[in-house]
């Protein structure tokens, strides 16, 4: 699984660092952006195998994002994993209904991220 590319979709800035160094550690090539608008422009230079989307972003929301990219041919093989800290029920199935695989609350489990990522990455998406 090592250099396998993560994109990281985060606006708390402590959140994406330490999603970041947690994921670089375990050797995975790492992208962050802040906002929906950032990840586009990532997303037109590299195709992450898994991307960790907050569902709660400034203008447009991490839901509305998975559903535009679930729309993309490019990206019906990309494992996208809701990551949120407002876990309210309901949020998960919002989250499987807009396309995302998978759903991981914050705080971030420090010991665990990194094995939740390499599970998905050890199967393949559709």
């Amino acid at each position: 699984m090592a250099n396998e590319t993560i994109l990281v979709v985060d606006d708390n800035p402590i959140n994406a660092k330490l999603a970041r160094i947690i994921l670089e550690e375990a050797e995975f090539v790492v992208h962050v952006a802040g906002d929906a608008e950032q990840a586009l422009h990532l997303l037109q230079h590299c195709e992450p195998r898994l991307i960790l989307m907050d569902l709660k972003l400034p203008g447009v929301d991490g839901l509305t994002l998975t559903r535009a990219l679930r729309e993309d041919a490019r990206f019906q093989r990309t494992w996208i994993v809701a990551l949120t800290a407002y876990a309210v029920k309901g949020d998960e199935a919002r989250a499987s209904a807009a396309g995302c695989d998978g759903y991981v609350t914050k705080p971030i489990d420090t010991d665990a991220l990194a094995a939740t990522v390499t599970s998905y990455l050890a199967r393949e998406r559709g």
